[in-house]
């Protein structure tokens, strides 16, 4: 008899709900918020509100998709952070209330670890073996841009992180300094396409070990865009696909210089990417580079699993299950990442 659990993400802008039946997935629906684009960016306050409009009917779909009733589910697992405090209240106080109905526990899942194991997702599409351990994994996202090395589904050790600012912050930072609509990450990377990467270049940060540092290239474009509109005022407008080629160029090329760095000093040859910018088609193919280049033996997550999705809540949770690692009714959701 399988094990059903479900799955409920909300630690930014989309709804997701997801159901597995042992490690399969049987079903993943998510809901995006499109309000935030006439912002610029993720309004905490708008996004909780759509989460409480878009949580029932999503939970519904995902558990009529899997074509099993709510009473056959084991537990309810969901992301307890990090993310907007709100947008994770919401998930949280709906997957108790839930667990509770149905006399079932919760399983609490942390948003990073969750986009690492999101490698171990089986569906109807799973062609390629899931990283033999250990294996080194770059997690990069939005908030965060982390190597993580994985002796365990939960024995996870940060060999390096950002500092500052995150790879994805800078590309949603680089793409509204060039006027581009939110979000900018992945409209940086369409028009990168067709850009000239040596183009333009910007200052890369001289950071020790494996941390990452992107504060500092934020300023570099900004001064030079700055700098170069002062003397053509259209200067962004004509040379757009070449900017976005560079810029993209630069982050994937530190993303890069540090995980190579990684994989050199612990020998580990089985590499990995996860997080919202591994969908970054350049990041991608640097990857694929090295598998080729650096002897890697390289694992991608499909599209749908790259951005923030319930298949890697749902998952991580049915490991845990195995576990009985279940949830405290009285735990609190956090914001920064306890991982």
């Amino acid at each position: 008899m399988p094990v059903f659990i479900l799955g409920i993400e909300s630690s930014c802008d989309d709804t997701s709900a997801s159901v597995v039946a042992d490690d399969y997935i049987l079903s993943n629906v998510t809901a995006s918020q499109e309000v935030h684009r006439m912002y610029g960016g993720v309004v905490p306050e708008l996004a909780s509100r759509a989460h409480q409009q878009n949580i029932i009917p999503v939970i519904h779909a995902a558990v009529t998709k899997a074509n099993i009733q709510k009473n056959q589910l084991a537990a309810v697992a969901y992301t307890k952070g990090p993310g907007l405090l709100g947008s994770l209240l919401v998930g949280t106080s709906f997957a108790k209330s839930l667990a509770v109905g149905l006399k079932i526990p919760t399983i609490e899942v942390d948003h990073l670890q969750a986009h690492i194991m999101a490698h171990f997702i089986r569906d109807q599409y799973s062609t390629k073996p899931v990283p033999e351990f250990p294996f080194l994994c770059l997690t990069v996202s939005g908030g965060h841009t982390q190597i993580v090395r994985i002796d365990d589904h939960f024995s996870m050790h940060i060999l390096g992180q950002t500092i500052d600012d995150a790879a994805g912050e800078t590309f949603d930072k680089a793409a509204k300094i060039m006027g581009l609509p939110y979000p900018g990450g992945p409209l940086i990377d369409k028009l990168a396409r067709e850009g000239d990467p040596e183009k333009f270049h910007f200052s890369k940060p001289s950071i020790p070990g494996l941390d990452f540092s992107f504060s500092g290239l934020k300023t570099s474009i900004l001064y030079f865009l700055r700098d170069r509109i002062k003397e053509n005022p259209d200067f962004i407008e004509k040379n757009k696909t070449d900017l976005c080629a560079s810029i993209q160029y630069t982050i994937v090329s530190i993303l890069m210089q540090k995980l190579k760095k990684a994989a050199d000093e612990t020998g580990i040859r089985e590499v990995a990417i996860a997080g919202g910018v591994s969908a970054n088609s350049a990041l991608r193919a640097a990857l694929l580079e090295g598998q080729n280049q650096y002897n890697w033996n390289v694992f991608i997550p499909r599209l749908e699993y790259s951005t923030d999705n319930a298949a890697m809540i749902a998952i991580t949770g049915y490991y845990k299950y195995l576990k009985g690692n279940f949830g405290n009714p009285a735990s609190a959701p956090y914001a920064r990442s306890r991982f």
